[in-house]
């Protein structure tokens, strides 16, 4: 017997399947549990993993094994592949549909095993709902946002698994088929040598998105204040000096608003600090949305902040200023406090981050000695 045959394939499809599981078993176990959908992805390469052995026993275990709950696990693992991409990706998993139509499709694949034994139907089926779930799970990658490495491989990957299902269940009509998995056709062997190849290939896609999706969770913590979800204050650093060298390169207009929240200190001596916490992720969430998208807002220190307005003249960063000091001034439910805010503007070629840092600092300690809750511009 040659040393590679479909049942050598299969099995070695198996292990494989099994240890990608115990990979992204332990991913989960270390990964943020903002990382959804590892656990799906574990499980479903366990079920291919199960249902491979089951079906490279055929001819050693009872066929109710060996085809109907192996064809079960493969097709119930396969399923699974798909929740844990919408789980990661933060769609709701319709969950029902899928079951019945899966259960639908083992019934008729129970009826063509013990009553009217065909494997060409069988294999038809298996292949027709292989073929329309690596479709739909393709799309739903296509759709998630920007077309990074992983989502890449992903999106090929499954185009390419959908295909070779494809192309196997129009070729079941046309070519022999054999009587079970095992057929030695060298067509056959390489249509289960590329399903066994691709299903490795997902898994560590599985392994590349879960890893793209942590880089991103650290870099925007790295960027973010981790209470007030505002940018950091080196983040707004960098952010003012791309902003000042592009107003300096095209004669633009910039704007630059440190605000200061008045009597804050009362707040946390009076209240706690988690009180006083609640303050600032309020009035972080208030700002925000009065600022237009490319505008930037970030936390200064304490309960200082910096807001960096592109394309925007002194007068248009008065009123954006004025809108926020008048929100902060009406009372909310719980304890709060008003703004004082200094401005300043992009007004020279010799301007620096410092410089316009302490223009706008000089209005904010305007504003502080001319009896806070105002907006004072430099």
């Amino acid at each position: 017997m040659s040393l590679i045959d479909p049942r050598t394939v299969i099995l070695l499809g198996g292990v494989m399947s099994g240890l990608m599981s115990l990979v992204l078993f332990s991913l989960k176990r270390s990964y943020p549990a903002s990382i959804k959908g590892l656990g799906e992805w574990s499980a479903a390469l366990l079920l291919v993993f199960i249902g491979s052995l089951l079906g490279a026993a055929t001819g050693k275990l009872p066929v109710i094994f060996t085809i109907s709950l192996a064809r079960l696990l493969l097709a119930a693992g396969l399923y699974l592949t798909y929740v844990g991409t919408q789980r990661f990706f933060g769609v709701t998993p319709r969950l029902k549909p899928w079951i019945a139509l899966i259960a639908t499709l083992m019934v008729v694949q129970w009826w063509f095993t013990f009553i009217e034994p065909s494997y060409r139907i069988r294999l038809g089926l298996s292949n027709a709902l292989a073929t329309y779930l690596f479709a739909v799970h393709a799309y739903l990658v296509i759709k998630q946002g920007s077309p990074t490495f992983a989502r890449v491989m992903s999106i090929t990957v499954l185009v390419a698994m959908s295909a070779i299902q494809f192309m196997r269940l129009v070729t079941s009509f046309i070519w022999p088929v054999g009587q079970d998995l095992f057929e030695t056709a060298s067509y056959h062997l390489v249509y289960v040598g590329s399903f066994v190849f691709c299903i490795l290939l997902f898994s560590i896609s599985t392994v590349l998105l879960a890893t793209e999706s942590l880089h991103a969770e650290l870099q925007h913590l790295a960027n973010h204040d981790s209470l007030t979800n505002a940018l950091t204050r080196r983040n707004m650093d960098d952010a003012c000096q791309r902003e000042l060298a592009r107003c300096k390169r095209h004669g633009r207009n910039m704007a630059l608003l440190i605000m200061d929240l008045d009597h804050f200190k009362s707040i946390n001596d009076s209240h706690g600090h988690q009180t006083g916490d609640r303050v600032l992720v309020n009035f972080v969430a208030k700002v925000k949305t009065m600022l237009r998208q490319p505008d930037q807002l970030g936390r200064f220190g304490g309960e200082e902040f910096m807001a960096l307005l592109p394309e925007t003249s002194l007068e248009e960063a008065v009123l954006v200023a004025e809108r926020i000091r008048a929100a902060c001034a009406l009372a909310d439910s719980g304890p709060s406090c008003t703004v004082s805010i200094g401005i300043t503007t992009h007004q020279q070629d010799t301007d620096t981050v410092d410089t316009l840092l302490a223009r706008a600092d000089a209005a904010l300690y305007r504003a502080k000695a001319n009896g806070r809750n105002r907006v004072e511009t430099a």
